[in-house]
This record gives C-alpha cells, structure tokens and sequence, in this order.
C-alpha cells in the first residue's frame, strides 16, 4: 500500500533521517525529517496553472508547533493552538528566505509550504529540521525549484564552533557568557543564501569563520536530499520561463530615456512620482496586446533594475549621488517626550525611527508558554511600520510578518549590551515607531533603542548602531557592495546585508540573498565595509549622548532584597494575605521569586522603604542583647508580652521589668503602652525572654548592674 523511501545520515551528536512515501501521499511533497528525537513534516503543494494577471511568486510558508509534540496541553481558555506565536512566525519567515530565490525565474504559480511539528524532544530546535524537511518536500515534488538548500544552527564557545547546540545552551544567551552566538545558515552547496544571528561582540573574522563553519557542515545534508531524490522524486514540472524578450525590447525603446532621468533625482518622493509618470508614459506607446501582457510588471522591473543597476557597477554612481561606501547624513536627538521614560529620534536620510523606552516591574515581564517551555522575558521590543512612513494611504492592524522580523532582528542586536537583571532589576520595552522610511528602518531601530535606553538611564555596556548592505552583481562576475541602501537599491539589488554591533565587534548578522548565493571574497568586503560604516554611525550617536541621563521621575524605581526560600511563605501569608497589607500599607508594588528575591517597586522612596522595613521585620531574626522598641500586648500575673520586633512578641517577666519588687505587673504598665526592651535570649522551649530593667525607658540606653544598684538606693 505505501511505497516508502528512508535516507539517514549521522549529522554531528545525532542522526538525522528523511523519510516519504507513508503520509500526505496527494501532497505534491511530503517529507518527515527527524534528528534525535525531534520529527517535523512539510508539505508542499502548487497548483498547476498560473492565476491571470499575476505579477509577483505567490508562496505561502507556514510553521506549526503542536503541543502534543512535546507532551503538553495548550494553555488559555481554549486549549488548542490559535494564531501563529512569535517564534512560529519567525521560523516561517526562516524558511521562506532562503527557498523563495531559487524557484526559477518567472515561476508564479500559487505554492504552500506547510511545517508541522509532530515530536520534540526537548533538545534539537524543531527551526533547523523544518527548513531540511521543507527543502527534501520541494526537491521530489517536482516544482521548479534550483535546490536542494540545507540548513544549521552554529555556536561558539571558548573559540571553538559548535554544531546545532542544544536548546538550553542556546536559551536566554545573555545570562549564558560561555555561549557568544546563536547563528543560523542556510544555503546550497554551492553557496550561502541566508544568514540569522544573535551574537555577543564578535570579530568580522570570528563571524564570517562561523559562517564557513556551517557551509561546510550543510554539505552532507543536501548530499542527503540529492540521495532521496534520486530514488523518489517526481517528473519535473513542465514549467519553463516565459519569452518576455520582444515585450522588454518594447518597454526599453519607448522609455528609457525618462526612467534614466526620473532615477537620476535624489529626493525620494520626487524619484518616485518621475517612475511612474515614466511608466505611464511608456504604456501609453504600448499596443493594446501589450498592455494585456501578463509579463509587463516584469519588463518594467527589468528596465528599473537595468537602469540602476549598469550606472553603479561600471561607474560606481548611486540614485542619490552618493559614494558606495557613504553613510547618508545622520541626525540624533534624545529626550523629546516629557513624560516618557527615554526617548530618542534617530533620522539617517530619509530614515527616522521615534524610539521610547518603558521601563516595567517583574510585572510587566512577558510570560512566553513555549513548546519546550515556559519562561519570562524582562526585554520587549516591538517595531511598527505604518504606511505614512512610504507616503502611503493603507490598511492599518495587527503586526505583519515583516513587523515581527524587523523587531526581532532589533531585539538580537541590542541583547548583548543590556546589564544584568540582578544589577538593573527593570522590565524594559522598547517601541520603534518608523515615521519615515527609505532603507533600512530596523537598523535605524537598533540606533534609536540604544540611545532612547541610554536617555532613560539604562546602563547598557556601550552604545549599538546598525548599517544595511547592499549587493550588484552582474553576470560577468562584476560586482559593486553599497552601504547604507535606499529603498530602491534593495528593490532592485541581490542582497540585504544588516550589521549590527559596538565599537567592540557584531551583536546581529541578518543576510538575505536574491541571487544563488554569494562567494566567501564578497561577504568579508561586505563586513569590512560595514564595519566602517557602524563605526562612523557609533561616532554621529555619541555626539547626541552627553554623559549618563538622569533616572526619569516618572520611572518606577526598584529596589531589591533577598531573603531565605524558608522565609517566602511568611512574607507572601496564607492566601496571600500578608503581602496583600504590604502593598496596601506601603503603596508599592513587592514581586517575589521562587529563589526568594524580592522586587520593591515605586515612585516614592518612602514607599520603597516602608515595604522593606515591614518585609525585613518579617524575614529577619532579633539579635540576643540588642535593644529594642516595643509596644505591651497583654498582661499576664507573671508578666507582660511585649510585640518588639515586626510581629514577634516576647515576655517580660515581673521580675524583669522594674529593679524592685511589684505586686502584679499592672502597677506599671498597661495595654499599649510604648517601653524599651532588650532581648536576654531564648528558654529551653524557644520562648523569648525580654528585659525591661535593663533598659533606660528614656533613652533607651542599656543600664549597667552598678547603675542600677545606685538607683535602687
């Protein structure tokens, strides 16, 4: 009935199988990839004809996590999985960067790539067999796909690469100083096509050894693919490039006079007006059967691309007149919200992120419920891109897929210079409001989030700046690498190059290829040429820093204690009861851990230190011979019980509270009534036993026995 096809291989400490033919048989791809005992399926469908008028390569990928894969039941109210998390999104985009170039050229029939994860084991991250399995689908199923691509995780530790680290090494690496970089690669054999990383100041030297590192690791793996292939694989698509020559020939003889001029204006607004005025001026001397050519967005783009691209490599001219190494002019400003914690206005050309920082308590931390676990993040980025940053009228939601990369990418480069969060005991959100764009506006987030930190007080270890690169390369092997791309030299380029890092080194390498790869020799001139222009961007940030900001007075401030794991209990109460009249009493918000560090947090100061006080006088001993204030409980026959520190009481016995003989203890105290005790110590059953007349009521001082005598007389 099945008609199975198993390939496996050992790939570094595991074994990695691919495995197809038993399910999803009317996918046109269908493969379940396992390493250890991690198995994630991707299907692969396209349909067989092409929607009329489409312009664009409509491909989908989709990346599930099911929670059955790891044992666990969804939380939320109702316990199923509903739109994609964070992690699902980014995995999705992961595995469409590297497969969506390789697709031959004019291909625009509807593709679904569909990832499911059917077992975890906890170890081996589910991202890196997904984009395996998601090549082994495509590679059989027949489309016109130029692969197969292979895909690793890369870390570094003590100067050694290490392939695929487990999960837990590469969780959380900013409290992890052994682990430096968390890289992901993919490419072909021949070459890279993308590249994702979170790193810790690390040399153009040390990433690019990493990037090599995992090209080479790839190679057996697509070997592997090649292998399945042969013995499953389905009749290539009859599929082949439209013939769009004699349209192009059209569209370039009636207009490239004016798409040359329109590109040669350096304004963006102004350029973009001039191209599509040049295109409707070329469609107007276009036949009617022209006009219907499916294949015209394509000779337009082909006209743009010729345009743009022929002027920067023969003669190193850019659309705004730039050097090919030149940083557009820079302009950063910090504190222009009065109320916010830190805010910062980063402009890089036509580039402006407004950025603010929030600073939270253990509150406001994200609870993330994660396939291999759930945890809290105490560092919040969120990136917003909306259309009057384009000079455009559009619909306005949710974030997109894009929003979510751009954000993340953000997130990784500034991760490397956050202080510990047992030394700045802050949640801290950052929002990237994008209010111009033309080039990299994640880049301009990473800028703007490192100085809007800095204004709210956040002492981060040094500043972060970020530069996109860009990539011309012709088919005679000539190329040019641009830094700091417009928006149109991305468009119409091969490759987006993002670096981010300090003066010390990369904390962020996000690489994505258009084109089939690129060689070792561009990707080291495209680090050494970013470099100087992150060091040039570093220099502009430090003239807007002038010295270290004051704390904002509407921030929170936080103040932390420890206290022994036996004591929680007693601070939190039963049903939380205790730590319910703190906060009421106090007026500042207490966060306690399992490890027992408690947070205070609060505006006030007085308020921070009336809910320690009453945290300490809960956690902390009285120390044997110390001198305390006290209140009287109750009267006894025998003596008085004395409340003398936070909620313990203690007795003082008769003869312990004047240096003479009472009748009944009533003759001197009453209930209420404010004395001075010392603490003589403990009985055999752990009682304490209090002294009053040992103790100057007045002044509290301690009386000495020749004193007291004295005044017995």
């Amino acid at each position: 009935m099945f008609k199975e096809t198993k390939k496996s291989m050992q790939w570094g400490e595991e074994t990695l199988t691919l495995e197809t033919g038993k399910i999803a048989r009317q996918a046109d791809g269908s493969v379940i990839a396992t390493l250890g005992e991690t198995s994630v399926m991707a299907n692969v469908t396209f349909a067989k004809e092409q929607k009329p008028g489409m312009d664009f390569f409509p491909l989908t990928v989709h990346y599930q996590e099911k929670y059955y894969a790891a044992g666990k039941v969804p939380g939320g109210f109702f316990k199923r999985e509903a739109r994609p998390s964070e992690k699902e999104t980014l995995t999705a985009r992961l595995i469409d960067r590297p497969i969506r170039p390789l697709f031959v050229p004019g291909f625009k029939n509807e593709t679904l790539v569909m990832c499911t994860v059917l077992s975890h084991d906890l170890v081996n991250d589910p991202d890196i067999v997904a984009m395996i399995a998601t090549s082994a689908a495509l590679t059989i199923s027949g489309a016109p796909f130029r692969g197969p691509i292979a895909g690793c995780r890369v870390g570094f530790s003590d100067g050694e690469y290490i392939l695929n680290p487990e999960i837990d090494d590469m969780h959380n690496l900013r409290n992890n100083p052994e682990q430096r970089l968390d890289l992901v690669v993919a490419g072909t054999k021949d070459a890279v096509m993308m590249v994702e990383s979170e790193a810790y100041e690390l040399s153009e030297e040390e990433m690019l050894g990493a990037v090599a590192f995992a090209h080479e690791q790839i190679q057996p793996v697509c070997d592997l693919i090649i292998s399945l292939a042969e013995d499953c694989a389905k009749e290539p698509f009859n599929f082949s490039p439209p013939d769009y020559s004699n349209l192009y020939a059209a569209v370039k003889a009636a207009g490239e006079d004016n798409m040359r001029a329109a590109f040669a204006i350096r304004d963006k607004q102004e350029r973009t007006h001039a191209i599509s005025a040049a295109r409707d001026a070329i469609k107007s001397k276009l036949s009617e059967e022209q006009l219907e050519d499916g294949n015209l967005g394509s000779a337009f783009k082909k006209l743009e691309s010729s345009v743009l691209r022929g002027d920067v490599v023969k003669n190193g001219n850019r659309i705004d007149g730039r050097r090919l190494d030149e940083i557009r002019d820079i302009v950063c400003e910090t504190g222009l919200l009065p109320r916010t914690h830190g805010s910062a206005l980063f402009t890089r050309g036509e580039t402006q992120g407004l950025v603010v920082t929030t600073l939270g308590t253990g509150d406001d931390e994200q609870f993330i419920d994660a396939l291999h676990g759930n945890f809290k993040s105490n560092f919040l980025l969120h990136y917003n891109f909306p259309p009057y940053s384009v000079g455009e009228a559009g619909r306005v939601g949710p974030p997109g897929r894009r929003e979510i990369g751009h954000g993340k990418l953000a997130w990784r480069a500034l991760q490397a210079v956050l202080p510990a969060a047992t030394d700045f005991p802050y949640t801290i959100r950052l929002v990237s409001e994008i209010t111009e764009s033309n080039g990299s506006s994640s880049m301009a987030s990473v800028c703007g989030g490192s100085l809007s930190m800095m204004d709210a007080g956040v002492p981060l270890k040094t500043s972060v700046a970020g530069v996109a690169m860009g990539l011309v390369l012709e088919d005679d092997g000539s190329f040019a690498i641009l830094s700091d791309i417009l928006g149109d030299e991305d468009h119409l380029g091969d490759m987006d190059f993002k670096v981010a890092g300090t003066s010390e080194g990369i904390t962020s390498l996000q690489m994505d290829i258009k084109v089939a790869g690129i060689t070792p020799e561009i990707m080291k001139q495209a680090l050494e040429q970013a470099k100087a222009g992150r060091m040039h961007i570093l220099g502009e940030m430090d003239k807007a820093l002038s010295g270290a900001a004051d704390f904002s007075i509407h921030a929170p401030r936080i103040e932390t204690m420890q206290v022994p794991t036996d004591k929680i209990r007693e601070v939190i109460g039963s049903g939380g009861k205790v730590i319910r009249e703190i906060v009421e009493v106090s007026g500042a918000k207490v966060d306690i851990n399992d490890e027992g560090i408690i947070k205070i947090a609060s505006p006030n100061a007085d308020s921070i230190k009336k809910a320690y006080d009453m945290i300490y006088s809960i956690v902390a001993e009285p120390e044997v011979g110390q001198v305390y204030d006290g209140k009287v409980v109750k009267i006894v026959d025998f003596g008085a019980f004395v409340n003398f520190f936070g909620k313990r009481d203690g007795l003082v016995h008769v003869s312990q509270i004047e240096n003479r003989r009472l009748n009944h203890p009533s003759d001197v105290l009453k209930e209420g009534q404010d004395v001075k005790v010392k603490l003589l110590g403990f009985d055999d059953r752990g009682k304490v036993r209090l002294s009053m007349k040992v103790v100057d009521q007045e002044t509290g001082a301690e009386v000495t026995p020749e004193k007291a005598e004295k005044d017995d007389e």
